[in-house]
């Protein structure tokens, strides 16, 4: 098959034009050249901005689309007339986020609604309030221009390597230190993740076999927990001796830490993070073991530096140990 990935260098792109190319397909990626890559040589690389020029489409004919960088409807639009009917079946990645939190755990691709459909800026800033909606949105603009040929990807949350957000690999970096590991509570938030790579396969096997719906991209289901989610990378990887402390929510509110906790949903648990997956099962998502993110991620950090945005051990310390 001939692919074209919109995105294609940076983690999710990454790990579909990985993907495709190691299962023979012929691959083709389009963005602005900018992101470093390792991809093969025999990946074809153009240079495009849909908020400029996608001159180098022209003329090209793909037999699927895998638009990895849809943020805003206007980028939708821009690539649907950028390609006219040359783009094959189109796959769009969205999100859980592009819910409104289901109202009960389970949801299932049926039972649960998108966020309101609302008029967007084309400018309209992409903060972590407006990011779901616009993922709506986006997915409703592809509805628009590919209906006859549209499958909707909706992963949780991405782990692995390559993952320039660094949500995951501050858990696993943190583990590896060991020590007393604070994580934020309640135990019982749901939390599902989906690795970049077994995210990648299943996306070509529903461009191979051009299966058109929408898919939750998530897992484990029933879903686990966050703090369950730490301990277990901290049993994997972390030193003797260390152990997983759980710290009461609004300690962490209080001290405005809680950005500094990825992948954390607040002190309270979100129905979106706990969604039903059978649909995606049942057309060949697999789901490795995290202790394989783990160890994907602790190869490609190597010995970097702990970055300065990360928790530092004295607001780790302050939060496990309150001064009375």
């Amino acid at each position: 098959m001939r692919i074209l990935i919109a995105g294609g260098t940076s983690f999710v792109g990454r790990a579909i034009a990985w993907s495709a190319w190691r299962q023979g397909h012929d691959v083709t990626v389009i963005n602005r050249g900018v992101t470093p890559n390792d991809l093969p040589a025999d990946i074809e690389r153009l240079v495009g901005d849909r908020q400029g020029d996608l001159s180098a489409l022209g003329g090209r004919l793909f037999d699927v689309t895998v638009d990895t960088v849809a943020y805003r409807p206007r980028d939708v639009e821009l690539l649907a007339a950028a390609l006219g009917e040359r783009g094959g079946h189109h796959i769009q990645i969205s999100s859980v986020s592009a819910y409104s939190d289901p109202p009960f755990p389970g949801a299932t691709e049926a039972t649960a609604a998108l966020s309101p459909e609302r008029e967007f800026d084309d400018n309209e800033p992409i903060t972590g309030e407006s990011y779901g909606p616009l993922k709506a949105a986006c997915e409703r603009s592809a509805r628009k221009y590919f209906a006859t040929a549209l499958t909707v990807v909706r992963p949780t949350f991405v782990i692995g390597s390559h993952d320039a957000t660094l949500r995951f690999p501050y858990w696993v970096e943190r583990v590896r230190r060991g020590g007393e590991i604070a994580v934020p509570g309640p135990r019982t938030n749901a939390l599902q993740y989906i690795d970049a790579r077994d995210l990648a396969d299943f996306v070509v096997r529903l461009a191979r076999d051009s299966v058109l719906g929408a898919f939750h991209v998530a897992g484990p289901y029933p879903a686990d927990t966050f703090v369950d989610m730490v301990q277990r990378l901290a049993q994997h990887l972390a030193p003797q001796g260390s152990t997983v402390r759980e710290v009461d929510p609004d300690r962490v509110l209080q001290a405005g830490l809680e950005a500094k906790f990825p992948l954390w949903s607040g002190p309270e648990s979100e129905n979106a993070l706990c969604v039903d997956n059978a649909s995606a099962l049942s057309q060949g998502l697999t789901l490795r073991p995290l202790s394989q993110s783990a160890d994907d991620v602790v190869d490609w950090w190597g010995e970097r530096e702990w970055p300065t945005h990360w928790l530092t051990s004295a607001q780790e310390a302050q939060l496990l140990h309150p001064e009375p």
